[in-house]
């Protein structure tokens, strides 16, 4: 998940302390759980507990956007793509693809979107009275400067099929349900979501730089096929003017950047 806009002024005036500690540090101290995470382990022995946050759909949709490769590591996305921004992790079935759904699409607005690639997306939920729009400053608002934030994730494989997903089934709606923002649907038959807590994500954030910000996650445990075709219609427009995919942060592995999965 982008990270970035959140960080309030409180934040800004103790950074410079924070990463001061974490320079002299093996890993943050000092910090809430951290994410990205391999989701098949449980295991974790981060102290600093928060409230989950409430279900999707008693939340407002704040973002949706898409990092190139899977931040986490998951049982069926758990092909290593390498360390690093562009590094992350594949959809176990990438070697099996068919010549057809490899076929490159005539042309698409997603910058640097390839059948083949994996991406990660994230649904990104906050508390505050907010409606979707650009980056996670979208989440936020001068009467909700510390709100709750949940991210609901699906890994997919991108093909050129149109007998796989089409991300228009999972974009916002476009109007309030019910008073509140949300996507027309979210995944589903992609394995029972893990829930735990974390941080906000991106390749600003190592084990060595912590995220300072509180984040339910929910990330759904199998990669789903996607329509390359339907992810470059939703960037030629959509609500959060996102037209590529973002970079990943290393995979957090140390126990004590990391929360007890229950």
């Amino acid at each position: 998940m982008k990270i970035g806009i959140f960080v309030t002024a409180a934040m800004l005036a103790v950074s410079p302390l924070l990463g001061g500690l974490a320079q002299a540090q093996e890993y943050c101290q000092k910090f809430g759980p951290q994410t990205p995470r391999d989701i098949s382990s449980k295991a974790g022995t981060n102290a600093r507990a928060f409230p989950f946050a409430a279900a999707p759909k008693t939340m407002n949709l704040c973002n949706i956007h898409y990092h190139v490769n899977a931040e986490h590591k998951g049982p069926g996305f758990a092909v290593f793509a390498g360390k690093g921004e562009h590094g992350g992790w594949k959809c176990n079935q990438t070697p099996k693809l068919t010549q057809a759904e490899l076929k490159a699409p005539d042309g698409g607005a997603c910058k640097g979107l390839k059948p083949g690639d994996t991406i990660e997306v994230h649904w990104v939920y906050s508390s505050c009275d907010v409606a979707p729009g650009s980056g996670l400053g979208a989440c936020l608002s001068p009467q909700c400067g510390n709100p709750t934030l949940r991210v609901e994730t699906q890994v997919f494989l991108v093909v050129n099929s149109k007998a796989a997903r089409n991300f228009a089934d999972f974009d916002y709606t476009g109007a309030p349900i019910r008073g509140l923002h949300q996507p027309k649907s979210l995944p589903a038959r992609t394995g029972t979501p893990v829930v735990f807590r974390g941080s906000t994500t991106g390749p600003s954030y190592t084990e060595q730089k912590c995220s300072p910000l509180q984040v339910t996650w929910s990330v759904r445990p199998a990669c789903a096929k996607i329509d390359i075709n339907s992810v470059h219609k939703w960037c030629e427009k959509n609500a959060f003017q996102e037209d590529h995919g973002h970079g990943v942060r290393d995979l957090v592995t140390a126990p004590a950047l990391l929360d007890k999965i229950r």
